[in-house]
């Protein structure tokens, strides 16, 4: 008998959700000792959307996941599992994937978080290639969703430029025919954790009188090492994934970077020998969003970069932990 054609990952959907209010570089020149050329010519950044009391994680991520759904024709009672990349979850239990399976009327449906920080997405789609592939699901809901401003310390000036908030969420399903994710590398160095952390302060115990330096549930980074570890992490984590996939670089149609700064990616653009023009990039208006960087990216590539079915396009971040991955998908 001829063999069955194979079922791999096919992005049968994409949304977004970013909150309405905008907080510029000259909006924050009024909170601390910084200029709009200062933010711009070091991270690239000129805008960043900052949530409101009521559009916590799990309100962005389920408005992300509707518009995701729709796009892909499919109700919440067609997912067969949840999965949401998040460091600032609502809760530490309901999780924000149980509480966005809820409010979406998934009822029954397994779901869960995962935390890589910034890699999240990308270690998601990872995991959800694994079921789809095995068929132990046929549609999964993989969400990134991030409300930094809320473990920003706001006195800090080398941090509180960087970070802000949104959600972004995609519809995975196992489609006959379609190659999905041609191969991945992915990894953790928790050596390192110090670089960049948040703390559990309810672990930790609560700063009560200030001014602290930083409050212990604020995101802490040292900038200038960070910046080395990730360019050198993702250029390697890059080359690897292609060598897996047997794809050179310049088949690849696209290069989507965790968009953290501009010098580092285009750093890591140099160091791969990348054409600058195919990777995209949209940190100048939202900053960095953690998890949520890349699916937003994801759901604006496709038109901004006239991405056709068939292209190569490779996925890529670095976050606390310190985590990396990088997956080479068909479009």
């Amino acid at each position: 008998m001829p063999s069955q054609p194979e079922s791999g990952l096919h992005i049968a959907g994409t949304g977004v959700y970013l909150p309405s209010r905008i907080v510029t570089n000259q909006d924050l020149e009024k909170l601390v000792d910084t200029t709009d050329e200062w933010i711009l010519t070091r991270t690239g950044i000129k805008e960043r959307r900052i949530s409101s009391e009521q559009e916590t994680s799990t309100f962005m991520g389920v408005a992300a996941s509707k518009q995701a759904l729709a796009q892909a024709q499919l109700s919440a009672s067609d997912l067969d599992l949840i999965l949401v990349a998040t460091v600032t979850p609502d809760s530490f239990f309901p999780s924000a994937a149980c509480r966005i399976s809820a409010e979406l009327g998934a009822t029954g449906c397994p779901a869960f978080d995962l935390q890589a920080a910034c890699s999240g997405f990308v270690y998601g789609l990872i995991l959800a290639e694994q079921f789809l592939r095995s068929g132990a699901a046929k549609n999964i809901l993989l969400v990134g969703s991030e409300r930094l401003s809320s473990v920003v310390d706001w006195r800090d000036r080398n941090t509180c430029v960087l970070f802000g908030d949104g959600a972004g969420a995609v519809v995975l399903r196992s489609q006959t025919g379609c190659r999905g994710l041609l191969a991945f590398d992915w990894g953790a160095d928790g050596s390192s954790s110090d670089l960049l952390h948040l703390h559990n302060p309810q672990a930790r115990g609560r700063a009560t009188q200030p001014p602290a330096p930083l409050a212990p549930d604020c995101i802490v980074m040292a900038g200038k090492e960070i910046f080395k570890q990730a360019v050198h992490a993702m250029a390697d984590s890059s080359k690897r994934t292609l060598k897996k996939a047997g794809v050179q670089l310049e088949d690849v149609k696209c290069v989507i970077s965790h968009q953290a700064n501009i010098r580092i990616i285009d750093a890591l653009v140099d160091k791969l020998k990348f054409p600058r023009e195919r990777c995209f990039v949209n940190v100048h208006k939202y900053g960095n969003m953690s998890a949520a960087c890349i699916p937003v990216a994801l759901h604006e590539a496709g038109p901004e970069m006239k991405l056709q079915k068939g292209d190569k396009v490779l996925l890529v971040a670095f976050g606390g932990g310190l985590t990396w991955a990088s997956a080479l998908i068909e479009w």
